[in-house]
């Protein structure tokens, strides 16, 4: 009889901080439940699971019935739970205070609430850089899971991957697990009994003195949420067949991660590259190299030499995500910035609301865009915000900054000038645009500058040449979503069209042809910019009064041509009912339509989500034309139109010697 494999099954839950109250009911109902009803019935079969701590409690809060299944499981030994950073940041992108934080407050979560304090944890999107060793070894977790390729990209062949290997840095030890790439494709997209003879492949001859490992951990959305999972996983009953077969077979043995840790020695000490899982090599790089990187995977497929060698073509990492986007990497530095601030404070004016808000902002899905990341979406984006915004205000409360002041928050280079007065905060680009990248309005915890610049992006190559057929559910399993190509709304040339401006506040164009600025000097209270590409010197002001933000035109001459400034805005609503355009006391329409309107003074962008509304006066009518503006992105159910902000251009003759636009920002009284 040979020697059973031990299987090391586990599973990792997690939605965003800030997400849609229906989009996590559905994954309750469609996954969550269902995966624990399953489970609950065969208390024989062991498991790990991790659940990101803001789901975990959203799920103790609104699903206490199911969360009880998990603790009963818990309680009798059945399942083991995994640690991990509260918020699920990527550890490698946070200071060491905040992992040590993060990792330590979720812990103390899992020992008050489910009773088990953890010994393994899960790396968000298993990121991996071993500066995360100190933090993870001093916060008492002893092992970490991994994707097999991490092995192999420092030079471990496949078969050597059937145990755990130690690890360290500054002397503090840590095990790693490699999760095996052929059980995350085969669980749950292949037949059951395909499944159960690959595992059963993996036993081992009766003489052998070590146990050989079966690694899988992978997202549990898998189990019902991803297209077509759902009618496979439990009305078709792969997981409840996948089960028994499991527990029917002598030469499987399902075990918890720390039950076989105890049992079995380490199979060396091993030093892994920073490096995530395979698709994310490609999603950091930028069209072209991602490009260029796809074509050489797929030249190595056809030519047969891929899964010898894939380990050795390598694309970006991670933190490429920052480079790659503006915005991501705007949004991390004004995060890291807060947490210094933060830690510069004295023990006894630091409060636990702060410590929660810095978590909050340091969630990792608006920090990155791949086939899950949601970078492209609005209220992810606006959960980190809003966060910022809120933490920010708590520390400006105890220890203020300046009402102005000049750095490179971002480190492109390009200074940035702040201008606060406890109401409100504008963040000045000092580029040739002038433009404001940031605009905060304090009492909503709100960025209306918050929106994304359409980029090329590596997958509208898949938009032109797609046959826009998907797959469907048969006896041979179901499609991968990474294999899928579909598409939730129609898709234009036109739409994936890259920017050749920021989307911020007040681009300026004198007869379609953007003003380059230069900075002046400026007043404590204002902030003063003059052309240098016109005729005629075009002198812009800005300035913040109480809850108005005021930007003034200067001309030195009478231009006969038209000037404009694009003014986006980050409105909550987007294109959905809660959002609507008030003119001269009627409702002209919404923020997902089109909006032309002449002699215009005053126009009012209403918001339910916002709780507020932005008003906007000019001081001579001018012409306005709204419009939504769209990216397009890709997901797990296809490529889809997502509306990023209300783009509102005002146009006006260059006939009066002055013209100032002003937003004023009014929060509804019962907000």
């Amino acid at each position: 009889m040979s020697q059973p494999v031990s299987l090391l099954f586990g599973v990792h839950a997690h939605q965003p901080v800030g997400n849609f109250p229906e989009v996590l009911k559905d994954a309750h109902l469609r996954c969550y439940r269902p995966f624990l009803q399953v489970l609950y019935r065969y208390p024989e079969f062991r498991f790990s699971v991790h659940f990101s701590g803001w789901l975990l409690d959203y799920l103790l809060q609104n699903f206490p019935d199911d969360m009880a299944l998990l603790h009963e499981m818990v309680s009798r030994r059945q399942v083991e739970l995994f640690g991990a950073g509260d918020t699920e940041p990527v550890l490698a992108v946070i200071p060491n205070r905040d992992r040590i934080g993060q990792v330590e407050t979720f812990s103390a979560k899992l020992a008050e609430k489910m009773g088990q304090r953890p010994q393994g944890a899960w790396l968000t999107e298993r990121v991996w850089e071993s500066t995360v060793v100190p933090a993870l070894a001093d916060c008492g977790i002893r092992y970490v899971i991994v994707d097999d390729y991490h092995f192999l990209c420092a030079g471990k062949t496949a078969d050597e991957l059937h145990g755990y290997f130690t690890t360290e840095e500054e002397g503090r030890k840590l095990d790693l697990f490699p999760i095996s790439e052929t059980l995350r494709y085969k669980i749950p997209f292949a037949p059951v009994e395909d499944t159960i003879a690959y595992l059963e492949s993996l036993a081992n001859p009766p003489a052998s003195d070590t146990a050989v490992a079966a690694v899988y951990f992978d997202d549990i959305e898998k189990f019902g949420i991803w297209p077509e999972t759902y009618q496979w996983v439990y009305e078709k009953g792969w997981l409840e067949r996948f089960i028994q077969g499991v527990l029917a077979s002598p030469k499987i043995s399902p075990q918890h991660y720390s039950e076989y840790h105890a049992a079995q020695k380490t199979r060396g000490v091993i030093y892994l590259p920073t490096v995530s899982y395979i698709e994310m090599n490609e999603w950091t790089l930028p069209a072209d190299a991602a490009g260029t990187y796809a074509e050489l995977v797929q030249h190595a497929k056809t030519s047969h030499w891929y899964d010898s060698k894939k380990a050795f073509i390598r694309g970006g990492i991670w933190k490429n995500f920052f480079s790659r986007y503006p915005e991501s990497n705007w949004m991390h530095k004004r995060m890291l910035a807060l947490s210094a601030r933060l830690a510069a404070l004295p023990e006894k004016r630091r409060t636990g609301e702060m410590q929660q808000k810095l978590y909050e902002a340091q969630a990792n899905d608006a920090y990155w865009h791949g086939l899950f990341g949601g970078l492209y979406l609005p209220h992810l984006r606006r959960a980190v915000y809003n966060a910022i915004v809120e933490l920010e205000a708590l520390l400006d409360a105890v220890a203020p900054r300046p009402s102005c002041f000049t750095e490179d928050t971002d480190f492109d280079g390009i200074d940035e000038t702040y201008l606060r007065n406890g109401v409100l905060q504008a963040v000045l680009k000092l580029d040739r645009f002038a433009s404001i990248c940031e605009f905060d309005a304090y009492p909503l915890y709100h960025n209306f500058g918050d929106t994304l610049r359409s980029q090329d992006e590596h997958y509208y190559r898949k938009i032109q040449a797609a046959n826009r057929k998907t797959s469907s559910l048969n006896g041979n399993g179901i499609a991968s979503a990474h294999d899928r190509i579909s598409y939730k709304h129609e898709i234009t040339a036109a739409d994936v069209n890259a920017d050749d401006h920021p989307r911020s506040l007040f681009i300026d164009r004198l007869d379609g042809m953007f003003i380059a600025y230069r900075s002046m000097a400026s007043a404590l209270e204002n902030i003063h910019f003059q052309s240098e590409n016109t005729a005629y010197p075009v002198h812009k002001l800005i300035l913040l009064d109480d809850n108005r933000l005021q930007v003034t035109y200067r001309f030195t001459a009478k231009f006969a041509h038209a000037f404009s400034t694009e003014i986006n805005l980050a409105m909550p609503s987007c294109d959905g009912m809660g959002g609507r355009y008030i003119f001269q006391g009627k409702i002209p329409g919404g923020f997902g339509q089109l909006l032309e309107l002449s002699a215009v003074t005053e126009l009012t962008l209403d918001d339910d989500t916002l709780g507020g509304s932005v008003t906007l006066t000019a001081s001579h009518p001018v012409t306005l034309r709204a419009r939504p503006h769209f990216s397009v992105s890709q997901s797990e159910s296809g490529f889809e139109k997502i509306m990023q902000a209300v783009t509102l251009l005002l146009e006006w003759p260059v006939a009066a010697p002055e013209l100032i636009v002003t937003l004023e920002i009014k929060p509804r009284a019962n907000h």
